[in-house]
């Protein structure tokens, strides 16, 4: 199993493309399926059985809100195995 590097990029996206994003996710969460995304050039799978919050930061003249998707990388590769292509967007 090849390892992973680590990660870390903030991408800003059109309202159009935020929307498309998240009504495949909304579909996905709802049906229980994985969800397939590019950000930033990498595409990433996200497993049925990830752990979806929402966090809301204040401070310094700013809010920020962060809808976040969490799992354990074996567990998107062992899926992975048995899930069907999704379109990624």
């Amino acid at each position: 199993m090849a390892e992973t590097s680590p990660r870390d990029v903030e991408r800003i996206y059109s309202t159009a493309d935020v929307v498309a994003k998240l009504r495949r996710l909304a579909d996905a969460l709802e049906t229980e399926t994985p969800f397939r995304i590019q950000i930033a050039g990498e595409r990433i799978r996200v497993p049925a059985r990830a752990q979806f919050s929402i966090e809301h930061e204040r401070g310094d003249g700013e809010e920020e809100i962060e809808f976040q998707l969490k799992w354990d990388i074996p567990e998107a590769e062992e899926e992975d195995d048995d899930a069907e292509q999704s379109p990624v967007v």
